[in-house]
C-alpha cells in the first residue's frame, strides 16, 4: 500500500459560501462538489488541495484529514491488523469511492480512501 495524497478536511457551514475564497482567492479548481464536501485543488496537480465538509453524507462522524492509498482493502486489513480504532466500516460509497475511517492512537479520525 502507498499513500498517494493527503488532505486536510476542514469543517464548514456551507461550501457554496466558503467557494470564492478557494478558488477566486487562492486560485484553486474544483475537484468535486457533492454538496456536502467539496474537493479544492492546486491546478494540475490534485495531490495538493483542503476538503470542505459540511457533514458527512454516510459516516456518523466527520473525519480530521482524508488519505489516498493505492490499496484501500490492503490498507483496512492492516489497521484491523494492527487494532487501530475502526470508526466508519470499509464501504464502497455511491460516488465511486471505497473508504473507511480509522482513529488514531492520539484521536485523531483519519478517512482512508482508495478507487477499486
Amino acid at each position: 500500500m502507498r499513500v498517494t495524497r493527503i488532505t486536510a478536511n476542514l469543517p464548514v457551514d456551507d461550501v457554496d459560501a466558503a467557494r470564492s475564497f478557494y478558488t477566486d482567492f487562492l486560485g484553486l479548481d474544483v475537484g468535486f462538489d457533492l454538496g456536502w464536501v467539496a474537493r479544492f485543488q492546486v491546478p494540475d496537480n490534485d495531490a495538493v488541495g483542503v476538503q470542505l465538509v459540511v457533514k458527512d453524507a454516510t459516516a456518523s462522524t466527520d473525519s480530521h484529514i482524508s488519505v489516498g492509498v493505492s490499496d484501500v482493502h490492503e490498507a483496512y486489513e492492516l489497521a484491523v491488523q494492527r487494532g487501530y480504532e475502526i470508526v466508519h466500516p470499509l464501504t464502497t460509497e455511491s460516488w465511486g469511492v471505497t473508504r473507511f475511517f480509522v482513529r488514531t492512537p492520539q484521536g485523531a479520525v483519519v478517512n482512508v480512501a482508495g478507487h477499486d
